[in-house]
């Protein structure tokens, strides 16, 4: 179970060089942007939701130079951080929040723009049923996830050291699709995108990860020792590629929505995580 607790701190300890090393993190969200290009939008308020250093809401404060954008993220050191980045002419609020139960008065917003969030949430759906809350009828919702092929070189790599939960399970874009439905959220479109990213050595690939703030934030932890270190290092060069290098595959479920006007939200159901996939 994923602690958000533990998920607040690695993100606010990854907010000085977050902008820097979330390569991946960066064109996801430049491909959001892109797909915004074959919907009929122009919104007035809008959130970015785990807006980090605020590199997407300066992004999008380009795009709708009209809107009023307000960025909202979990660990108040990337707010502050988005803060120093923002030019004086941009249009932008910064509030730390949770997206589980978003500071806003319902039906005040027109769009929010997730990325890269849902996927840190012990469940999405408490997120999913705050999101419709807050966005007017018609509005809205592109976001991001990962999807459970994420990672999955390190997860495999992991089971050569211990039976501890490592790696997070994250949800098939089948569950979130019908998350958003149950949720309030009508017709969601979704589709998955695979991307690899390489490295020269182990070491660097997990400063990468906890760089970004993706440490572990499992509620259970146990002690990693130098030996079992090394017994990860052992495991994970099985991947080297001819080229040399140690690659991280990502599964990445890119999903939009309209809020239901005249579909209440169903009764909560909890959602369903797959299980491990056996490589």
């Amino acid at each position: 179970m994923l602690n958000k607790r533990l998920v607040r701190r690695h993100f606010s300890h990854a907010a000085q060089d977050y902008e820097a090393l979330a390569t991946l993190q960066d064109q996801v969200g430049q491909e959001m942007l892109e797909r915004l290009d074959l919907l009929k939008i122009d919104p007035q308020f809008l959130l970015d939701l785990g807006a980090g250093t605020g590199l997407q809401s300066r992004r999008l404060n380009r795009r709708y130079p009209r809107a009023r954008i307000l960025a909202i993220d979990l660990a108040l050191p990337m707010l502050q951080e988005a803060r120093r980045r923002k030019s004086w002419r941009q249009r932008q609020w910064y509030l730390q929040g949770d997206a589980e139960q978003l500071p806003l008065r319902d039906q005040s917003l027109q769009m929010i723009y997730s990325n890269f969030v849902l996927q840190w949430l012990p469940d999405p759906m408490p997120a999913l049923r705050e999101m419709r809350r807050v966005l007017q009828p018609e509005g809205l919702l592109l976001c991001s996830s990962l999807g459970p092929d994420s990672l999955r070189e390190l997860r495999q790599a992991f089971r050569a050291v211990d039976s501890e939960p490592h790696v997070h399970e994250f949800l098939d874009m089948h569950v979130l699709g019908d998350a958003m439905v149950q949720a309030g959220f009508a017709d969601p479109v979704l589709d998955v995108e695979h991307y690899e990213l390489h490295y020269d050595d182990l070491d660097g690939l997990l400063r990468d990860l906890r760089g970004i703030g993706a440490g572990n934030s499992q509620a259970r932890q146990g002690l990693f020792t130098p030996r079992k270190l090394q017994r990860l290092r052992a495991a994970y060069e099985e991947f080297r590629t001819p080229a040399g290098k140690l690659p991280l595959h990502y599964e990445v479920v890119h999903a939009h929505a309209w809020r239901a006007a005249d579909r209440p939200a169903q009764d909560f159901q909890p959602l369903q995580f797959i299980p491990r996939r056996r490589e």
